[in-house]
């Protein structure tokens, strides 16, 4: 009998974990990833009992650069009680991650090269957004929206994420 290479066992782990979407109530997959500063970090740990903030983005994404300006006033509205985490995933070759996570102006954990951990949290549209509870569980995860790119999408996911941490910072 042959041996199943290693390469093939990981792709098939991610195929069927990726086959089933992690959705609200779902303890979000555990990760170990690197930070665009070099650090390793590893989910759930890096949370720290907070509530988080996980949004997927590319730097080709219309609804990222949309979203980010809100996504910073929320990181300076509930400031050390909730987490930020910006995972690049889904990037182009030839793009400036790095020059995007600078030009941000405000705290993020931010992730590179989460191309498998998109997969695991079963992300297929870009921003992938969701609310992490403080054990982990995610308590808010946004679905399709046929909203154009633009103020009118940022908005509305800027309100929904307040919704949950607030919720979850009432308890």
């Amino acid at each position: 009998m042959q041996a199943v290479p290693k390469t093939l066992v990981l792709l098939a782990a991610l195929w069927s974990a990726a086959a089933v979407a992690v959705e609200e109530g779902d303890a979000a997959p555990a990760w170990r990833a690197e930070t665009f500063d070099g650090r390793a970090v590893e989910f759930p740990q890096l949370i720290g009992g907070k509530p988080t903030v996980v949004v997927f983005w590319a730097t080709w994404c219309n609804y990222c650069r949309a979203f980010m300006p809100h996504l910073a006033r929320i990181q300076a509205d509930y400031g050390e009680r909730v987490n930020i985490l910006a995972i690049n995933a889904k990037e182009e070759a030839g793009a400036d991650p790095q020059g995007y996570v600078d030009a941000l102006g405000f705290p993020v954990i931010a992730v590179r090269e989460g191309d498998v951990i998109a997969a695991a949290y079963s992300v297929e549209y870009i921003p992938g957004l969701m609310v992490v509870d403080a054990e982990g569980a995610v308590a808010y995860r946004r679905e399709w929206t046929e909203l154009p790119a633009g103020e009118t999408v940022a908005r509305f996911w800027s309100r929904q994420v307040r919704r949950a941490l607030d919720r979850l910072l009432e308890r």
